[in-house]
């Protein structure tokens, strides 16, 4: 409509990204789903862990309706200098992870992906706003909103009580 400026994101399903094939993504998809939304990196000293884990939390709340999106990003120590191919080849080797792996994005900074600039609006960090390094981690509800974030030390397995509340399963 004329004069009508874009209206600002409401939720994470108000975003459209790019996955690691370079496919349009619609974030409304996930309307009604659990999201934990995680910067990776291949070559971090938690790769191995936060994978494991991942993949884990991923088996066992699916059917509830879980999903993890993993969004690549090479800002911190270089830990993700590979091509979008070559990180889904590491991933689903590797980890065999079926959750989406998106688009290597930038998470802090002038160049932040407008999805992490929403999160962090919202999500709190030690270190003003900003994502502290690999694998920091935001769960957000079947509404759209992060409702907690989590450092890159955190497990994913200590955020299982988190996701059951949500699915009120606890």
């Amino acid at each position: 409509m004329e004069g009508q400026s874009a209206k600002e994101p409401q939720s994470v399903f108000d975003f459209t990204i790019k996955d690691a094939k370079g496919n349009d993504v619609d974030l409304s998809i996930y309307k009604g789903r659990v999201l934990l939304i995680v910067n990776v990196a291949s070559k971090c000293g938690m790769t191995n862990s936060n994978y494991i884990e991942l993949n884990q939390l991923y088996q066992k709340y699916k059917e509830l309706g879980l999903e993890i999106l993993a969004f690549p990003c090479n800002q911190f120590g270089e830990e993700e200098p590979g091509s979008n191919d070559q990180i889904l080849d590491f991933v689903c080797t590797r980890f065999q992870s079926e959750f989406p792996i998106f688009d290597k994005i930038e998470v802090n900074g002038e160049g932040a992906a407008p999805l992490y600039k929403f999160l962090k609006k919202g999500q709190w960090g030690i270190l003003g706003d900003d994502v502290q390094w690999n694998f920091a981690k935001f769960l957000v509800d079947k509404n759209g909103q992060a409702v907690d974030r989590y450092y890159p030390t955190t497990s994913p397995l200590t955020i299982e009580r988190d996701i059951k509340k949500l699915f009120g399963v606890l």
